[in-house]
């Protein structure tokens, strides 16, 4: 039986720690789904726009090795993603291990019959610190100091 394996994320400014994360899903599964988040949805969960537009991330993302298909998400229910893009794994960081918001995410999966896969964190890299990093290179050319 192939198990399809499906890992969301919004995969901005893309870093080794996105990489580990499509890896080790990859290596959890035989077919695996990048969910790539589009602008709007992201917008409206972190308050801000991308860096880098979905179709561009997409296209970033489907050319992973590790990667089979992206599927663009366009609305914030994992589980209605998967109504549209069934899959048997759902991947996302131990961040969420614990938390009020991962408890719901793997009851809501269990109702049908998916399973919650959680995978180290990269602590060291994130998108916000590199987002942070260009805002601080763009204040050094326009004259600005700031100081995190």
């Amino acid at each position: 039986m192939n198990v399809v394996g499906y890992a969301p994320g919004a995969w901005d400014l893309f870093h080794v720690g996105h990489l580990n994360v499509l890896r080790h899903a990859r290596g959890s599964c035989d077919y695996l789904v990048a969910g790539v988040v589009d602008d709007e949805m992201l917008e409206l969960a972190k308050g801000r726009r991308p860096v880098i537009p979905v179709v561009e991330r997409a296209e970033i993302v489907r050319h992973v090795v590790y990667v089979d298909e992206v599927f663009v998400e366009t609305q914030p229910d994992k589980v209605e993603t998967w109504r549209r893009r069934p899959f048997d794994v759902f991947f996302k960081g131990d961040d969420w291990k614990g938390t009020a918001k991962g408890r719901d995410l793997e009851r809501r999966f269990a109702d049908v019959g998916v399973e919650v896969v959680y995978f180290p964190y990269t602590v060291h890299t994130s998108s916000t610190v590199l987002r942070r990093a260009l805002e601080l290179l763009e204040g050094d050319v326009t004259g600005r100091s700031e100081v995190l």
